[in-house]
């Protein structure tokens, strides 16, 4: 599959004229970044608690049975609870650190990756576990400063482009036995991926970041990506995403079926995507995104919580647990 042209604009039917280097290498002002580890304080986590009161999801030291939809569910609801969560705001600060504490009350090592954009304070968040080929599964978690397919003057909230994909990723860290995986698993949680065209900004910036950094604080070599991107739609459409490692995709998909979702994760191309996972995908790391671009609702004042299913949630993070846990 051809993994060297994306979309000419994020996410939308791919320009023959566009070329991911043109994105990729465009100039960037970015100031060194740092990896480093550390613990969310006592009164931090007090904080976050009163924040988000019942709205908060449980959290277990110990891997649970299986994958649960509406305990994701309820992690998309903590994160738009904090409010528009665009790069540089105080509900994007406490996303990211409601994310660090729920990763390290489950039992993650976790660290931070920071890093200056366009005079904004960027942060990737990183979280591993277990031992073996390295295997990363990401999403972003901030959100579009403007709804610019409807009202530029306001911002997204982001239930289904942005939070869907991190509360996958928040119960797999609950519920995953990575032991059984064999691997050393990581979950990223990508900054700055949804500012592309607004006020100079690029798009997928974080992961970009993190993809041409990775091993400079020690990180193994990565024997595969997955993405998981715009997941939590009612009405699940998820294609094959053209610029995704093919065989990959096949042996994920091949396991949606097996678990009876086949009519939602669909085995056939649809889109091809400037994504989160281009820029390992260029690194030559087999990486897949799993998008559902069949979302009426993107980049609009509409993308609420009301439009995300559990179920939608489930299939993605069921069909991720099977493939981890039996590979």
């Amino acid at each position: 599959m051809d993994t060297a042209t994306p979309n000419a604009a994020h996410r939308r039917p791919e320009s023959a004229t566009f070329w991911l280097a043109d994105r990729l290498h465009a100039t960037r002002r970015v100031a060194p970044g740092s990896a480093r580890t550390r613990r969310v304080p006592a009164w931090l986590l007090l904080s976050l608690m009163l924040t988000l009161t019942a709205c908060s999801p449980p959290s277990a030291a110990q891997p649970d049975t299986a994958f649960d939809g509406p305990t994701a569910r309820t992690w998309v609801t903590a994160q738009c609870d904090l409010g528009y969560r665009s790069p540089g705001s105080e509900a994007h600060r406490l996303a990211g650190d409601l994310i660090l504490a729920e990763l390290q009350a489950t039992g993650w090592t976790t660290s931070e990756q920071t890093f200056t954009y366009l005079d904004t304070p960027v942060r990737n968040i990183l979280a591993w576990k277990g031992e073996g080929s390295a295997v990363l599964l990401g999403a972003h978690y901030d959100t579009r400063p403007s709804a610019d397919q409807e009202d530029p003057d306001v911002p997204v909230m982001g239930a289904n482009d942005g939070a869907s994909g991190v509360a996958v990723l928040l119960e797999l860290a609950r519920t995953l036995d990575v032991d059984a995986s064999e691997h050393r698993v990581y979950l990223a949680f990508f900054d700055a991926e949804d500012s592309g065209y607004l006020n100079d900004w690029d798009w997928i910036v974080g992961s970009t970041y993190m993809a041409e950094n990775w091993g400079a604080a020690g990180e193994p070599p990565l024997a595969a990506m997955v993405l998981v991107d715009m997941i939590g739609d009612a009405d699940q459409q998820v294609y094959y995403e053209a610029n995704s490692h093919q065989a990959l995709s096949q042996d994920l998909w091949a396991i949606a079926g097996d678990l009876g979702y086949g009519d939602r994760i669909i085995p056939q191309i649809k889109h091809r995507m400037l994504d989160d996972h281009i820029p390992f995908a260029q690194r030559g790391i087999p990486a897949v995104d799993m998008i559902d671009f069949d979302y009426p609702y993107w980049h609009t004042t509409q993308d609420t919580p009301d439009k995300v299913s559990a179920e939608s949630l489930e299939a993605i993070g069921r069909t991720l647990e099977v493939w981890l846990e039996g590979n």
